[in-house]
């Protein structure tokens, strides 16, 4: 790999002559420049951003933990992420848990060793005693999942009034009898979409056993197996799924057991990602727009770098309901 040093000897001129013309720090004569522009060309030489971040302090580059990339979800959060990163002239590292408590600390330690200039967090939220103790003096953002204790800034969606925003749409249907598929209840944004699921039901006197609920992993997979269990019961005639993926499980698990959607089943679910937009039927849900919630969680992190004295900031995004045609009227059994 060449160096600085090899592009001054093929142009014939200085190291510091270099240095001016590829930085643009000082006038350097047409002539000049040009022999050093070629002979940049020939050798194919780069400027060596560890050697610039050095100088800098800065290597504007931010590191993104996400527990899964192959949930919809964090696809999105992230390009939203990386389309403000770009526009802000940052550049993005990006790791993936794989719900690995160990493994997100190890990636957590990992990008701070390689001085990125702030990190963006969405924690697995399972075990936060792995969670590194400090960032060392690193800028950093959590994302929707929060690690108690952490001092941070935080961009989220209120997770529990979109939980009963989700709820309250299947009662003002009719529905009375709302079961729950629920995420892992280590991870905190599930229990708090689970409390919502409670109050929704609490607030219209309806007192939930524990039948009602079904424990997932998030997925689509586990999702489908929750929903078999609970339709095996033929009591409920709504569901509340919290997250898509796993409302999706359950549109699969509804159609091979030859319940229709909604006539017979009203399914909802949580997040909002496109993917629920085309599946049979659509899928209603509740949310926020997935990469506005990453763009707002990069600038956070962006102004935090630039200001890093000013408080600690909390941003709650309100959720929305995204009607569309997974619930319907309760219709009494015949």
């Amino acid at each position: 790999m060449s160096t600085l040093k090899d592009v001054a000897a093929l142009a014939g001129v200085s190291f510091t002559t270099v240095s001016h013309v590829l930085r643009g720090t000082r006038r350097v004569n047409a002539g000049t420049r040009a022999r050093v522009e070629l002979a940049v060309s020939e050798l194919g030489y780069l400027p060596s951003a560890v050697a610039r971040s050095l100088k800098t302090r800065q290597t504007h580059i931010l590191g993104v933990l996400v527990p899964n990339v192959t949930n919809p979800f964090f696809a999105e959060l992230t390009r939203g992420i990386e389309d403000y990163c770009r526009r802000s002239a940052y550049s993005v590292f990006l790791c993936n848990s794989d719900d690995d408590p160990q493994r997100e600390a190890s990636y957590w330690q990992t990008l701070m060793e390689h001085r990125v200039d702030g990190l963006l967090v969405a924690s697995t939220g399972m075990a936060s005693s792995k969670t590194p103790p400090s960032q060392r003096n690193v800028p950093l953002v959590m994302v929707d999942r929060l690690v108690p204790g952490l001092q941070a800034d935080v961009v989220r969606i209120d997770n529990q009034a979109g939980a009963r925003l989700a709820v309250e749409h299947l009662l003002a249907l009719g529905h009375r009898s709302i079961a729950c598929l629920s995420g892992p209840s280590m991870v905190e944004v599930n229990r708090v979409r689970q409390a919502g699921w409670q109050d929704a039901l609490a607030s219209a006197g309806i007192v939930p056993g524990s039948e009602w609920l079904a424990e997932g992993d998030f997925g689509g997979a586990s999702g489908y197996r929750a929903a078999q269990a609970l339709l095996a019961q033929k009591r409920f005639s709504a569901i509340f799924a919290c997250n898509d993926m796993m409302a999706l499980g359950a549109l699969r698990a509804a159609a091979e057991l030859g319940i229709a959607v909604p006539q017979d089943l009203s399914i909802i679910g949580f997040d909002g990602i496109d993917l629920g937009a085309y599946t049979s039927p659509p899928l209603t849900t509740v949310g926020h727009s997935i990469r506005d919630l990453g763009e707002r969680a990069a600038a956070l992190l962006i102004e935090r770098i630039a200001e890093p004295a000013t408080p600690l900031r909390e941003v709650v995004l309100r959720p929305h309901l995204m009607l569309r045609e997974s619930t319907g009227t309760f219709q009494p059994a015949a």
